[in-house]
């Protein structure tokens, strides 16, 4: 006499996930790397008005050393000074944000405009 065996098609479950459930972790998972997108590119932003603010600080600092050395101002384009290694090593320094080089005003000497 021969056994059948009972298979239960009906009856077997998946292991893995379901489609639904995929697509819901599939949507959490985009929405929290859109905010975290957004959330570094606007610190990017931040910290380069921040390098600008401290790179215009530097420049007036330099400026003034200038006088104090020379007893006279450098050009309102910074070019002596900036072809001075004793004063930027590394040469003038450039605004992060938009690239553009540093001037000052002729009668106050401070650093003119990036007020990001």
């Amino acid at each position: 006499m021969m056994h059948r065996r009972s298979t239960n098609v009906g009856r077997l479950k998946s292991a893995g996930f379901s489609l639904l459930e995929l697509l819901a972790v599939v949507a959490i998972l985009g929405a929290l790397s859109a905010i975290a997108v957004v959330r570094f590119s606007s610190a990017d932003a931040t910290g380069k008005k921040n390098a600008c603010y401290v790179n215009s600080r530097d420049v007036e600092a330099q400026v003034q050393l200038w006088y104090r050395n020379h007893l006279a101002w450098p050009a309102t384009n910074l070019k002596d000074i900036g072809d001075d290694t004793a004063y930027f090593p590394k040469g003038l320094p450039r605004c992060p944000v938009d690239g553009s080089r540093y001037t000052i005003d002729a009668t106050t000497h401070r650093v003119v405009g990036h007020t990001h």
